[in-house]
């Protein structure tokens, strides 16, 4: 299992857009230095933020969720 640690996880915010959603391809392993399926199944588990489907084909992730996902990554590491 792997895990990020603060530095891994706060680079990366400035990347992502302020608000809409972002799509896997561009999520990982840029932002989320993680593999396809370990995303998974940390959505699965809760670990991570449940994707939206936006169409038949299209899953992506809130920004806004992402984003607190890292700040929360972050107090842990801190705190």
């Amino acid at each position: 299992m792997q895990h990020l640690n603060a530095s891994q996880s706060t680079a990366p915010a400035a990347a992502l857009p302020a608000t809409g959603f972002i799509r896997q391809r561009d999520l990982i392993p840029g932002i989320v230095p993680i593999s396809s399926p370990t995303l998974w199944r940390w959505c699965k588990s809760g670990r991570f933020p449940a994707p939206s489907k936006l169409g038949p084909r299209v899953t992506a992730w809130k920004v806004e969720d992402v984003r607190a996902w890292m700040a929360e990554r972050e107090g842990r590491a801190n705190g």
